[in-house]
């Protein structure tokens, strides 16, 4: 890949403009399809149609702020606190899972909060686990292939983040969290055997573990048993699809929003980008995130460092493997789990954390630009006989 890029840094600061602009639109369609697909439910729980519209527009504010405030700063400060990051994530974790045997939290023990102020402890765990693993790998490169000093500890503090967002119970999220991990350290340079041999030991403990819940297995049921197996979420969703065509039938006319289908403003909601915008419509999310998933590799492959370059892969490979995987489920070509779509979907946990991460991109895009002007300015002083 490396070869078929510019070794200039003119590329990744298109690639950095070019995503902020990206994430921009993201969150635009985000505001208007959360209030289309929204309006409906909002009136039914709290009486204000518009709840969602406000509530996801100061989301949009605020994420375009932790971006730019991110973006501003040196993005090494994130080397430095990573296993601070880290171990607060595990904490958190914890407490939400003792929380929970104690009979304290009913139901899944994902939040942390009151009110208004709650946030997800996994999406914090999955920057945690990119950060540190970044920092890992970039200080380890000398015994970075030895199976003691530096798979296991990175497999140990990788399985317990894993398991404590298992045990919540959130699955998906868990699942994806481990993929993230395993790509990082494969990029990093651990050894595939390595890799392969864990896999071969955890992929039928996750398959047991996916069973061992009725509702998990309704699901896989439903995926995989045929059209009379699909669940009313899964049908609905299909039918708005379905009912899109090309062109979509207008901003507000989803037939889907009308309470028909669950969780249209989150999950569910490129069922109603589907619907209300059609085949073209979705084709320009999809192009979106494949402009920020370009976007984010070419920034990872001009990082001025190898902390910069993991961070950026671990980043960009997590929000656009969330938004393969919300697109997936809504076209039925996964199993239905309760992932969101990144910046679009109602919500501000993953949200703003998901802009800590572009703001992370964009620093990196930032600080390479100041090393090169750093590296120009020492190369003239230098012919000039002088230095910095």
């Amino acid at each position: 890949m490396a070869s078929l890029l510019p070794s200039t840094g003119r590329g990744e600061n298109i690639a950095g403009k070019l995503l902020l602009l990206i994430v921009a639109l993201l969150m635009c369609i985000g505001v208007v399809v959360v209030y289309s697909s929204g309006a409906g439910w909002a009136e039914q729980k709290f009486s204000d149609p518009q709840y969602f519209l406000w509530r996801q527009l100061t989301f949009a504010i605020a994420g375009m702020a932790v971006i730019f405030v991110v973006g501003a700063i040196d993005y090494h400060i994130f080397r430095k606190i990573s296993k601070l990051f880290l171990f607060v994530s595990i904490g958190l974790l914890a407490i939400l899972l003792l929380l929970k045997l104690a009979h304290v939290i009913h139901g899944a023990a994902r939040w942390l909060g009151f009110g208004p102020l709650k946030f997800q402890a996994s999406d914090l765990a999955k920057y945690a686990i990119i950060f540190h693993f970044s920092r890992l790998l970039s200080e380890k490169r000398a015994y970075i292939k030895d199976l003691h000093d530096g798979y296991y500890p990175m497999l140990v503090l990788l399985m317990i983040v894993v398991a404590l967002v298992a045990l919540e119970p959130n699955f998906s999220t868990a699942s994806i969290i481990a993929i993230i991990g395993f790509t990082l350290m494969f990029i990093g340079g651990i050894r595939i055997k390595y890799l392969l041999a864990t896999a071969s030991l955890l992929i039928p403990i996750a398959a047991v573990f996916a069973i061992a819940a009725p509702y998990r297995v309704a699901r896989l049921v439903s995926f995989g048993g045929g059209e009379k197996e699909l669940s009313y979420q899964v049908r609905q969703a299909l039918l708005g699809l379905g009912n899109g065509g090309l062109f979509g039938l207008g901003l507000g006319a989803s037939k889907q929003r009308e309470l028909y289908l669950p969780l249209s403003y989150n999950d569910f909601v490129f069922v109603i980008i589907g619907e209300e915008y059609g085949f073209i419509g979705a084709l320009v999310i999809l192009l979106l995130f494949s402009g920020l998933f370009a976007c984010g590799i070419i920034i990872a492959k001009h990082a001025p460092d190898l902390f910069g370059r993991y961070v950026a892969i671990g980043v960009t490979f997590a929000i656009v493997f969330f938004a393969f995987i919300n697109i997936a489920v809504a076209c039925h070509l996964m199993p239905t789990t309760g992932v969101a779509l990144p910046f679009i979907s109602y919500g501000g946990t993953a949200l703003l954390f998901n802009s800590l991460g572009i703001g992370l991109l964009v620093s990196i895009s930032r600080y390479r630009k100041k090393v090169e002007t750093i590296e120009r300015a020492q190369a003239l002083l230098e012919s000039k006989g002088g230095s910095l």
